[in-house]
């Protein structure tokens, strides 16, 4: 089902990057990471909620031995960052040692990554890289390097294929920007 202009809540959203292109972008993301860590055996790092859609098609094209674990973390409420990040779900296994691959749905301040990357460096991995499905540029405040960028978007607040709105729209299998 694909509709052009959606409602979620209270605001309007207009098509803005289809699945077809989301899925050209993680092939070509996954074959660079298969590439890359050939032999290695990476363990994926994924952000939840947003990034579970991402990380599932993404570790699918995969043919690099690897391993996945989760973690939650927030800086947002409704349609902006809160400045403040809150780590919800933690990290289980051990990454000492470890090559670190971050799967995140989308980077744009760079607050919550920087956040997280913080915590993972304590704990001694080998090294980490970021994969992210979107990342916006004008947007970023850091200066972490992101290593596989899936898609360039302006500064606009999206959502679906894993991205919300109060919850609501990650269930959408295309991208969705916001009506202004």
């Amino acid at each position: 089902m694909n509709q052009d202009i959606i409602k979620v809540i209270d605001k309007e959203f207009s098509i803005f990057i289809t699945n077809k292109e989301i899925d050209a972008s993680i092939e070509k993301m996954a074959q660079q990471i298969n590439q890359d860590y050939k032999g290695k055996k990476p363990i994926f790092l994924v952000i939840l909620n947003g990034a579970f859609m991402f990380a599932a098609d993404l570790f699918k094209k995969l043919t690099i031995d690897c391993e996945i674990s989760f973690v939650k973390l927030s800086s947002y409420h409704g349609t902006t960052t809160t400045g403040r990040v809150k780590s919800l779900i933690g990290l289980n296994e051990s990454i000492a040692g470890r090559h670190i691959i971050v799967v995140e749905d989308i980077i744009d301040s760079g607050i919550t990554m920087e956040h997280l990357l913080e915590e993972l460096n304590s704990k001694y991995p080998t090294d980490i890289r970021i994969a992210t499905l979107l990342f916006k540029p004008k947007a970023f405040q850091k200066d972490f390097a992101i290593e596989y960028i899936g898609i360039e978007i302006p500064n606009d607040f999206i959502v679906g294929y894993g991205l919300d709105y109060d919850g609501f729209a990650r269930n959408l299998p295309d991208i969705y920007k916001l009506v202004k």
